[in-house]
């Protein structure tokens, strides 16, 4: 992970009052970087316009993140980041292990939808053979958390004997990303190629209930 400069970040085009506040401006920095990577991406995505945007300068850019390639990495890992946080927020130890589940599921189907860039990213990530993912310092980190929650969840099935042993927590990882991932990076070609809008409000409720049952019946299938 790119390390936070120092608070001594040399003054910008905006002035001094945002060069004190490094936090905010560096945050500032990755939501539009966000934004424009996620439309154009990593090659397609131009630094001065990124600086342009943000009312600050390509100079400030590199001093907190080094280069493009490192302010893009930023991007990635806050993105993901987001995702594991609130996976952490499933309620593990007080819920029974099939209402945790489809916690889960259903909390992983919000994000997505309400998060179209973080999907964009690692679509475009993955063009790329995550080449830039491979470099980053925080990726155990972004890995352990959701192998956890879920590891709990299933741990706690097992010894209920409500869920199938032949799966691991990747397994099921897998099978709700894969749904969610798919209504929102596949939403155009889908509603092009049979005239359906995966994002559409009257569907929302029914396909938010069907990841759930997806994956609470393969868990509990005998």
């Amino acid at each position: 992970m790119i390390t936070p400069p120092p608070p001594t970040a040399p003054a910008d085009a905006a002035g001094g009052e945002r060069a004190r506040d490094p936090q905010r401006t560096r945050a500032e920095i990755l939501d539009v970087a966000t934004t424009e990577f996620a439309a154009s991406g990593y090659a397609g995505a131009r630094v001065d316009e990124i600086a342009a945007k943000t009312r600050t300068t390509k100079r400030m850019i590199y001093y907190y993140f080094e280069s493009k390639e490192g302010l893009y990495l930023a991007a990635l890992e806050r993105a993901y980041a987001g995702i594991r946080s609130l996976e952490q927020e499933v309620d593990v130890e007080h819920l029974d292990p099939v209402a945790a589940l489809r916690q889960l599921a259903e909390l992983t189907f919000d994000h997505h939808e309400s998060h179209p860039d973080f999907i964009r990213l690692v679509s475009i990530e993955n063009i790329h053979g995550a080449r830039h993912l491979r470099q980053s310092e925080a990726l155990p980190g972004l890995s352990m958390p959701v192998r956890e929650v879920i590891g709990r969840i299933l741990e706690r099935g097992w010894a209920a004997k409500v869920f199938r042993e032949d799966v691991d927590a990747l397994d099921v990882h897998m099978l709700i990303s894969s749904y969610c991932v798919f209504r929102i990076a596949n939403r155009h070609t889908f509603d092009a190629i049979f005239h359906r809008d995966l994002l559409d409000p009257g569907l929302r409720k029914h396909y938010r209930r069907m990841i759930g049952d997806l994956v609470v019946e393969y868990l509990t299938a005998r």
